[in-house]
């Protein structure tokens, strides 16, 4: 009950703070989403692993993210299988649950509950997630048309990206920057939890339209919220990893789905009412099963 009232009850309040501002004022989510996109998230990706002492836990980090993702595609593919699911159906269940929501969610749940030392790389898996959602979210939400083309060209627009690569070769070769950059920087990087906080609960006010597949919701949301965390668990017992990188594999792996794969679903019309159902009940039984888990994992 501690963890609840220490961790998950303050992250919802901010979650719902954006929810019902967006009901009131029906405001353009996308304006947000830019701001944090193009400058609060790079300054934060940059400062904190331009900061971070490189280490073997980064490469299991690397390693287990892809492993998870395609762990995720095979398992809806059997199940697309088994209930004779369309096309369509199958890639938006990806969607659902291949991809996490490691920045707006799954980042301020691992600072408040595992703490700073596990920022590093809580961010760094935020940006892999960016790249794997921007890539094959778009890859497997537009698929039947020029899904891979336009998967590339969209990795390339990401700051992100441009902002971990540029952070990696300055650590690397140790270049200084100078502290008014540096400290200008993190002011601003400072910025970007809350701000994506509050943007996912406008993301989520911002659905309209619920489709309840119960076969389909079900089957994604026990995938995403307990499956997912039983993977990550196998994996931090099979390989000798770091407590602290146990802990944030566990915990990320527990978001619900990601809200960028909504408007992805919504722009290639992949079962956009169905995904939003997926990411919205998701999100809500988050609140019990991140609850047990922390109790577990911390």
């Amino acid at each position: 009950m501690g963890l609840f009232l220490s961790v998950i009850l303050p992250i919802m309040a901010v979650f719902a703070s954006g929810f019902i501002l967006q009901r009131m004022r029906v405001l353009d989510v996308s304006s947000v989403a830019a701001v944090s996109l193009y400058i609060l998230s790079p300054a934060l990706v940059f400062t904190t692993l331009y900061d971070a002492e490189f280490d073997r836990g980064f490469l299991v980090v690397l390693v287990f993210m892809f492993l998870l993702f395609y762990v995720m595609v095979l398992l809806n593919k059997i199940l697309a299988k088994i209930f004779k699911w369309d096309r369509n159906t199958e890639s938006a269940s990806i969607l659902a649950t291949g991809f996490m929501n490691s920045g707006n969610y799954g980042l301020p749940v691992v600072l408040f509950s595992v703490g700073e030392a596990a920022v590093p790389y809580a961010i760094f898996i935020m940006v892999i997630q960016s790249l794997q959602n921007n890539f094959f979210g778009i890859y497997y939400a537009s698929r039947s048309t020029s899904g891979m083309k336009r998967a590339l060209l969209n990795v390339m627009k990401m700051p992100t990206t441009y902002a971990a690569i540029l952070a990696f070769i300055l650590h690397y070769f140790s270049v200084g920057i100078p502290n008014a950059i540096h400290s200008t920087l993190s002011m601003v990087g400072d910025a970007a939890i809350p701000v994506m906080m509050i943007m996912l609960g406008m993301q989520l006010g911002s659905i309209t339209g619920l489709k309840l597949n119960c076969q389909v919701v079900t089957s994604a949301v026990i995938l995403k919220m307990i499956a997912a965390p039983i993977i990550a668990w196998a994996f931090v017992l099979i390989v000798d990893v770091d407590p602290v990188i146990a802990a944030v594999l566990i915990i990320i792996s527990a978001m619900p789905t990601a809200a960028t794969t909504t408007m992805y679903a919504i722009e290639f019309d992949t079962e956009p009412e169905l995904v939003s159902s997926i990411t919205l009940i998701a999100t809500l039984a988050s609140v019990v099963t991140l609850s047990v888990l922390l109790n577990i994992v911390v």
